[in-house]
Order: C-alpha cells, then structure tokens, then sequence
C-alpha cells in the first residue's frame, strides 16, 4: 500500500470492503431515460474548467494510431475525477516473468478475444482490476497509441482512453493490483515532479523520463501517455 502524500489522496489496498445497505431507504428506481440523463448531468455539473477544456479539446482531436499486424493489442483507461482533479494509478501486483511486475500503471490490460473492440477491453479491464464501472457517457476520446520502446518487453500496443467522472467511487481491487490511489494532476505537474531518473532495466542502466510520487515513479508507457494527456491541458 502506497502511503498517503501532498497527492495522493484514496489510497486503497486490496482489504476485502464490507457495505452496509438499507433498500429501504432508498427510492424507486427511476427510468433509463432519466437515468442516463442524470448521469450526464452529474458528469458535466462537476468537470472544473480545466478538465473542461480537456473534454472539447478531446473531442475535436484525431488521435495517432498505429496498424501494426504484429503488434499484440491493449488498452488503459486515463479516469479522471475533480475535487480536486486526480488521475487513478495503480501498481501492478509483484508477479515472476511479468515485465511490469511492481510498475506503476493505470487500470488495463489486453484485448481478449471475447472483446469486440479496445473500448470493450479497458471498460472490462477497469472492471475487473478496480472495481469500476466505467459507462460510455464519461468517455471524452482517446490519446495516441503507444508501444515500447525497450526490445526487451513483449510488442504490445496500447491505447489510453480518457474518462471523466463527477466523482470518486469506491475501489475493490483484484489480486493483479497491489495497491492504488487518486494522485492530483497539480502534484504530478509541480516544479520537480517530472524529472530523469536513473534504473536497472534488464541488467542495464538507462535514464528514464519519469514522474516523482511518495515512493514511487511512473516512468515508461504510463509516463508517455500522462505527458500526452498534459500537453493537451497546457496547448
């Protein structure tokens, strides 16, 4: 478990989470028109001017994307929620023979063959590593495909899609994810929090762009579609 910094705010753990509900006190469901409504209601009544900007700035942008046969196909979803504005990240639970074993990344996976399409995959994905639903009215676009760039890590392409929601909800997360956390956009972007690091990677020591957390770095993919996501908050 992540411990609890300037940005970091939710951390959770994998703790069985135990709710207490009262039906009864709760009214008639109302219909799915109404409900749907509702939703984007609440979505837009709570987006900060910033991440305002973000969603019409999304939505009016062409992504790059890559056709590479030979690539293996994945997608991440970028969730986003305000008060104040924080992006999820989790660490990937220690695993032998995974690559990103321990990494800090945000909730994904790869497109299994039951998924229609990469939208399919990151909503299951989300699902299953967080215990969030994700629901399409909060899809604002995605930002460009990304790949690694180190020979030694499996050819898997990915693709970030961005999600706004009015707030954070509980997380309930599933033996692949070791801890995670509501890290604010404004720490990540503070003087010093993006910086070069220095790592062993396959028995090699490389320099890596990466952002500073408590006691951790995000660096590689994740890091590559974080500073996608605040270029277009900065432009």
């Amino acid at each position: 478990m992540l411990g609890r910094g300037p940005g970091a705010v939710d951390v959770v753990d994998r703790t069985p989470i135990h709710r207490w509900q009262a039906s009864r006190l709760w009214p008639a469901r109302p219909s799915p028109g109404r409900r749907l409504l509702w939703r984007r209601l609440r979505i837009s009544l709570a987006l900060t001017g910033r991440l305002t900007r973000l969603k019409e700035r999304l939505a009016h942008r062409h992504p790059s994307t890559t056709d590479d046969p030979s690539l293996i196909w994945a997608a991440v979803a970028v969730v986003i929620a305000p008060d104040p504005d924080a992006i999820l990240l989790i660490r990937r639970a220690d695993r032998l023979g995974d690559p990103w074993s321990g990494h800090m990344a945000l909730p994904g996976g790869r497109r299994e063959p039951e998924d229609p399409d990469l939208l399919a995959t990151v909503i299951r994905e989300t699902r299953e590593e967080v215990g969030i639903e994700l629901i399409t009215e909060q899809l604002c676009g995605s930002l460009d495909d990304v790949a690694p760039r180190t020979p030694v890590l499996p050819p898997v392409a990915v693709r970030p899609f961005v999600f706004l929601m009015p707030a954070r909800t509980p997380l309930v997360l599933n033996p692949a994810v070791a801890s995670a956390q509501w890290v604010t956009i404004d720490d990540l972007l503070q003087p010093g929090g993006y910086h070069q690091a220095s790592l062993e990677i396959a028995g090699q020591r490389r320099e890596v762009q990466a952002y500073r957390l408590d006691d951790a770095i995000v660096w590689g993919m994740t890091e590559r579609i974080l500073s996608g996501l605040f270029q277009l908050l900065r432009d």
